[in-house]
Parts: C-alpha cells; sequence; structure tokens
C-alpha cells in the first residue's frame, strides 16, 4: 500500500481523492459565510457558526481536513517537480500555446501556492482567533437556537470588522478568483483521476466543474465585497 501511493499513479490518486474531500469542504464553507448575507444582525451565521463549533463530528471532520489540506499540497509539489523533470526541455513555456490545455492547467502549482498563502492569512483573521487566542469581538451574545436562549461568540462582529478594511476585501476578492481558476482545472481532474477518464465524462465533468469553480470562488469574493458595500 505505502509502495502504490509513492508511485506516480499513488501520488495522482491522492491527489484526486483529496481534492474531491476539499471541494465538499468548499461547498460547506461558502454555504455558511453566505448567511453573512442575511440582513440579520448576524443572527443566522452566529447560529451557525456555533454548530460548527460544537458539533462533535465536525471536531472529528477538522483534523481530517488539515491532513487533506497537507497532503493536497505536499503531493501538489510532488507531482509537479516530478512532470517538470519527466517533460526536460519540452515545457509548456515554450512560447506557444499547447492545444486543450487551459491557462489554468499549465499553472496549478502557482495558483495553489496564492491560495495557500491567502489560506495562511484566513486562518490568521479567524480561525486562530476563535480557537486560541481570542478577540474582544467574539465577546458571548445570547441568542435563541431552537427554542432555547443559547450563548454563542459573535463571530459576525468579527467577520465584519474584518471586511471593513479595504486592502482586505480586495486581497479576498483575488483570492476567490484564484481559487475558481485553480478549481475550473481541479474539479474534472481530480474525477478523472479517480476513475472518470472517457471522453463523455470529461466533456460533463469540465463544464460542471466550470460552473462549480466560478460559483465558489466568486461565491467567496462577493461576500467579501458584499459585507463592505452593504453591512457597515
Amino acid at each position: 500500500m505505502s509502495s502504490l501511493f509513492c508511485s506516480s499513479i499513488g501520488k495522482k490518486l491522492l491527489m484526486g481523492l483529496s481534492g474531491v474531500f476539499l471541494m465538499l469542504f468548499l461547498l460547506i464553507h461558502l454555504t455558511l459565510n453566505s448567511f453573512l448575507l442575511i440582513p440579520d444582525g448576524g443572527e443566522m451565521f452566529n447560529a451557525g457558526a456555533h454548530f460548527m463549533a460544537t458539533n462533535p463530528m465536525i471536531k472529528i471532520i477538522e483534523p481530517v481536513l488539515a491532513i487533506g489540506f497537507l497532503i493536497h499540497i505536499i503531493w501538489g509539489i510532488l507531482l509537479t517537480v516530478q512532470n517538470s523533470k519527466a517533460r526536460g526541455n519540452d515545457r509548456y513555456a515554450s512560447g506557444k500555446k499547447t492545444a486543450g490545455v487551459t491557462w489554468a492547467s499549465q499553472n496549478m502549482l502557482v495558483l495553489g501556492s496564492t491560495i495557500f498563502a491567502f489560506l495562511i492569512l484566513h486562518l490568521a483573521h479567524f480561525w486562530v482567533k476563535m480557537k486560541f487566542v481570542g478577540d474582544p469581538l467574539l465577546e458571548p451574545v445570547t441568542m435563541n437556537i431552537g427554542g432555547l436562549e443559547t450563548e454563542v461568540e459573535n463571530a459576525y462582529a468579527l467577520v465584519n470588522a474584518t471586511f471593513s478594511y479595504l486592502w482586505i476585501v480586495i486581497v479576498y476578492a483575488v483570492a476567490g478568483v484564484g481559487l475558481a481558476l485553480h478549481l475550473s482545472h481541479g474539479f474534472w481532474s481530480s474525477f478523472q483521476t479517480i476513475g472518470f477518464s472517457n471522453q463523455l465524462w470529461r466533456k460533463r465533468l469540465t463544464v460542471i466543474g466550470n460552473i462549480y469553480a466560478w460559483v465558489v470562488g466568486l461565491g467567496f469574493a462577493l461576500i467579501a465585497v458584499f459585507q463592505y458595500l452593504f453591512f457597515q
């Protein structure tokens, strides 16, 4: 088994599986973030954030998610280096556009590295404060959840204050576009790696992948922009 995952095929399989897992997470994360656009003073978002923070299944999934990110990043770098060595002097950067090869597929490492840098910033803005160091903006508020008065962290106040800075909103908007480009190739590539490799599914997954990629990428970007424009 270990030899399989050390092989080129095994690395691609891990990339595909981790990619599918992370794409499911992005949908869940986008759904929660969409609550930021509900004009209720942040109640729905705070309720959702409280559920994510206290649900036992989420606590189990969190380390799995972290491992998934690490696998995707490490194996992505290894595969890029391996493919680069295999091509030798026959590079995409020959000055001519290779037929059937998109810009995103040629620059997955650059896009992935950019998204990783943004991820570090994102974790510093929210996850580290919510999990470890705290923040005065997270001062608990009491709200009604399922008929019960429940004390929850005011995650909405932290997010809303963060998106009051234009430079942060610009970074998030650019990162959203970068994520969309990365996913536009990564979506069908992940499914192809785990078995959907025929031409019929390739065409379908390309269309579905482009829709998914831009809905998710622009979704994250627009949430930050709308927070800045309409919720301050």
